[in-house]
């Protein structure tokens, strides 16, 4: 699935986003705390509804941020969070573009790719990671998040949230395509007293990348371990 086909799905996208920033975010916010300053904005490619845009802005008050979000639905409420925050409007540019072939300026701090590498093929994430390389400042850093591991995955319910007078659950079952390769369905559920009244599925595939494999393909290093205990961690890359 691209990052422009989350229209279906970007009603319950604010559930899932809230649990990934938390598990994430803190490892992100004390990377951004050490950037050299004036070196550029931070990238962020697949924004969303703006989690993870608020971390880097909440790590750093002098940090400007080139949001990417290529999905109509998820740039509506990005911008529109943004248009209700003065500090946020002023510091963060939205632009629809999608990875890789995007514009970029000639240089930049650092780069956050949460939720979208493994969506893309071997060919696409290389291009885009060279993009960012060549442009990245001194001192700066791509933070990738991996996600998952290839293993059947029975219909598991991994989220129930109450909005108002309905549960809102969201099922996930998953089985590999190839040896790095997952095809996942997700479904989400809207119940009230305990009936369903409306159901959304949703299919992907998903490239299950290491942290090795990721540098390798980045041309760059592994600036710091990566937690190998957690199906949901960050890499941290910068140039050799």
């Amino acid at each position: 699935m691209s990052r422009s086909g989350y229209g279906g799905i970007a009603e319950f996208y604010d559930l899932v986003a809230l649990r990934q920033s938390t598990s994430t975010g803190p490892a992100l916010a004390a990377m951004l705390r050490l950037l050299p300053e004036n070196q550029g904005p931070v990238v962020e490619i697949g924004a969303g509804t703006g989690r993870v845009t608020r971390t880097i802005l909440a790590a750093r008050s002098d940090l400007r941020v080139l949001a990417v979000e290529p999905s109509p639905e998820m740039r509506a409420v990005l911008v529109s969070r943004l248009w209700a925050d003065e500090e946020a409007r002023d510091r963060v540019t939205v632009v629809a573009d999608a990875a890789p072939g995007l514009e970029l300026p000639d240089r930049i701090s650092a780069a956050v790719i949460f939720g979208v590498a493994g969506h893309l093929d071997e060919s696409a994430r290389r291009r885009m990671l060279a993009e960012l390389r060549t442009r990245l400042a001194p001192g700066g850093f791509v933070a990738v998040e991996l996600m998952g591991a290839v293993h059947d995955l029975r219909p598991t319910r991994t989220l129930s949230a109450v909005v108002g007078e309905q549960t809102y659950e969201w099922w996930v079952s998953g089985r590999p395509v190839a040896a790095d390769e997952m095809h996942f369905s997700n479904t989400w559920r809207v119940l009230r007293d305990g009936r369903v009244v409306r159901e959304v599925v949703d299919e992907h595939r998903w490239v299950v990348l290491t942290p090795e494999r990721l540098a390798e393909e980045a041309g760059m290093r592994l600036r710091e371990p990566v937690d190998a205990s957690s199906e949901v961690r960050v890499a941290i890359l910068e140039r050799g």
